[in-house]
């Protein structure tokens, strides 16, 4: 085994310990916080599990603990099964337990055993006994009424909280040497006062941190506790020892190009500056906002602008995460490690990425075996393009049009060329593991949603029978899974980027937004992942000649759907014919079925029906609403009912068709 790794009983894999600074959850303790000389889990299923060195190295079992000496306890990973027997709180990883009683002590209550008495206590006066009592604590004033137990003292009739009890009212702190630091309350402080913590630059754990009132200096408890290493040498990051500068600074830093504030890590002899967060950076990453794996250099160099995550302005003279395959696209450090950005694994100093996501093999002159079609050989065709409209793709399931395409000479299987290009795995914005590229199931009766013969696209929230990318919960169409950054869209003058947005609305339908939405730069521009994909050409029975998507009026008059007989609203987008003049609501020409494939029979809602389009001379009744089906592609019930369903609101597993 590698000697910098080390086999702990915390951990079912081997953990190295780490130089990076992290503020996550201990997964032994389970206490978030700043993390730094701990140990880390390197194996891909374990991105991203940091212990504090103490909790890594906590013993299998403990012998005599003061709390409870007549049997042995052992450690196991008890998440949320039990509450500390101590001070009442749900354990949420590792724990204590004895085996012949109720007895479970979270892992802190393990390793550092709370004593049944303290003679000379830091935060009181007076010796403190451990009882089984609430109350309110005199320390951080807070009445902790979920603890079990808590130091009181007789003479007082005060109580103290275990974590509580080592807090000293004044302290002398290596990061600030010269004066002494002071426990006080958050809310007895004046607003002017700094109330961040200058180490860490979060608020105070609880109501509670240690001031210098000379100097303002403010830290909160944990960094009061755990005070991060004064030098550190790490030759990855820097070639001499890097000195803690703990004061409210501004500076930029050298290895992600960006701001800091407060206690940098700084190199004495050549004035290298670096954030403690950018110690210790992974050296071969890949992120969901690119498609080729990113190297870290720690200087950049000419050729690049912007970040490609948060596009502002990348320095050519620090370090970052670059691409060697696009010469152009780099992101800032802070950036590319973001934990929306990244999932944590590390990969070798090779950034080649040797996965096999080719979706398809060359087997002769523009012939190819696809993996979701190996039955047969697909042939490109680039000049005989069928221009029927029940003609479509397998993939994307809309109309061949004119675009080039793989078609089986053996049976009716289709491809857009690009369809037929999409990688097998890719990584997208909404999560940070790649995606896996399913094809259309063969079958009614599996109950997988990764199976089902419709999906609804947990981005955009169309329906859809076509292929899907999928990650755990999430399933998305292909056009969901194929856009990239920036995306140039007709509506709009600039390029689009994804932001999560909540509580906005849509430019394009002015519907709300939670979730990811394709947002402007340059403007307050937002725009949901629906209209994003809506065809800019669509046919539609309602008139002769194609219809156009129009991106809103600011017209005074009233606009009038053709199809449906209702007002418009002109600044909402809809369609028109530039000829005829018609106008219609969006949802009249495109429908709730206009992305499942016609002519295939599936289980919709448990209820099995067939797609069809709606082009008899008079439009059917719907058999739920009893109005006339105004949509493009509907519903056609099978056995053992009979009739047509108009939209997805009229489908219902419960109700009792004719």
């Amino acid at each position: 085994m590698d000697p910098s790794l080390a086999k702990l009983p915390t951990h079912d894999h081997p953990l190295t310990i780490s130089a990076r600074f992290v503020k996550d959850y201990c997964k032994g303790c389970h206490v978030k916080g700043p993390i730094y000389g701990g140990y880390r889990c390197i194996q891909p299923d374990c991105a991203g599990t940091v212990f504090h060195k103490e909790c890594a190295e906590a013993p299998p079992e403990i012998i005599n603990h003061p709390n409870h000496p007549q049997h042995l306890l052992k450690l196991g990973y008890y998440p949320r099964q039990y509450r500390c027997s101590l001070h009442g709180s749900l354990i949420f990883a590792y724990a204590y337990r004895c085996s012949q009683c109720n007895f479970v002590v979270c892992l802190t209550c393990g390793i550092k055993p709370s004593p049944l008495r303290i003679e000379h206590p830091k935060s009181h006066g007076h010796p403190l006994v451990l009882m089984e009592e609430r109350g309110h604590c005199e320390i951080c004033k807070i009445n902790d009424d979920g603890g079990y137990y808590s130091y009181a003292c007789r003479e007082c009739d005060v109580h103290v909280h275990i974590g509580c009890v080592n807090l000293s009212q004044e302290v002398n702190h290596p990061c600030h040497p010269q004066h002494s630091l002071k426990l006080l309350a958050y809310e007895s402080l004046p607003n002017v006062v700094e109330k961040t913590c200058l180490l860490c630059g979060e608020g105070p754990k609880g109501n509670m941190f240690y001031r210098c009132s000379i100097c303002n200096f403010s830290i909160c408890l944990f960094c009061a506790k755990h005070p991060p290493t004064l030098t550190i040498e790490h030759q990855r990051t820097h070639e001499h020892r890097l000195l803690l500068l703990s004061r409210q600074i501004s500076f930029v830093c050298n290895a992600c190009g960006m701001q800091g504030d407060r206690s940098p890590y700084m190199c004495i002899q050549c004035g290298f500056v670096v954030h403690r967060t950018c110690i210790d950076l992974p050296c071969v990453i890949s992120i969901n906002r690119h498609d080729h794996r990113m190297s870290f250099t720690h200087h950049l160099g000419v050729g690049y602008s912007n970040c490609g995550i948060c596009r502002k302005d990348i320095s050519q003279y620090n370090g970052a995460y670059s691409c060697l395959l696009c010469p152009n696209y780099a992101a800032h450090s802070q950036c590319a490690t973001r934990e929306d950005v990244w999932d944590g694994i590390e990969f070798e100093e090779n950034p080649d990425d040797d996965e096999d996501i080719a979706p398809f093999k060359v087997v002769g002159d523009n012939l190819i075996k696809h993996f979701s079609h190996e039955e047969h050989n697909l042939r490109l065709d680039r000049d005989n393009i069928n221009h029927d409209e029940s003609s479509r793709c397998e993939a994307c399931v809309l109309p061949i049009c004119s675009d080039p395409i793989y078609n089986c000479d053996e049976c009716s299987f289709i491809l857009h060329e690009k369809c037929a290009n999409l990688p097998k795995k890719k990584r997208l914005v909404f999560h940070t593991k790649p995606f896996t590229l399913w094809t259309r199931p063969r079958t009614l009766d599996s109950e997988d949603l990764e199976y089902r013969d419709y999906f609804v696209c947990s981005a955009c929230g169309v329906k859809s029978t076509g292929f899907r990318y999928i990650f755990d919960w999430c399933v998305l169409d292909v056009r969901c899974g194929s856009r990239s950054e920036p995306f140039i869209h007709d509506g709009h003058i600039h390029p689009l980027y994804y932001e999560m947005r909540m509580e906005r609305y849509c430019d394009g339908c002015h519907t709300k937004i939670n979730g990811y939405a394709l947002c402007c730069d340059a403007c307050d521009f937002d725009l949901d992942l629906h209209c994003a994909d809506l065809p800019k050409v669509v046919k539609h029975s309602c008139d002769d000649h194609p219809l156009t998507l129009c991106y809103g009026e600011n017209a005074s008059g009233k606009y009038w759907c053709d199809i449906c007989e209702a007002e418009t609203n002109p600044r909402k987008w809809f369609y028109t014919c530039s000829d005829c003049g018609v106008t219609a609501h969006i949802e009249c020409v495109l429908g709730d079925f206009s992305r499942l494939m016609p002519g295939r029979i599936i289980r919709y809602n448990t209820i099995t029906v067939k797609v069809v389009p709606n082009n008899h001379n008079s439009r059917p009744l719907c058999e739920k609403c009893k109005s006339r089906c105004r949509a493009p592609f509907i519903l056609k019930l099978c056995d053992p009912y009979t009739g047509y369903i108009c939209s997805h609101r009229c489908v219902s597993p419960y109700y009792k068709y004719n």
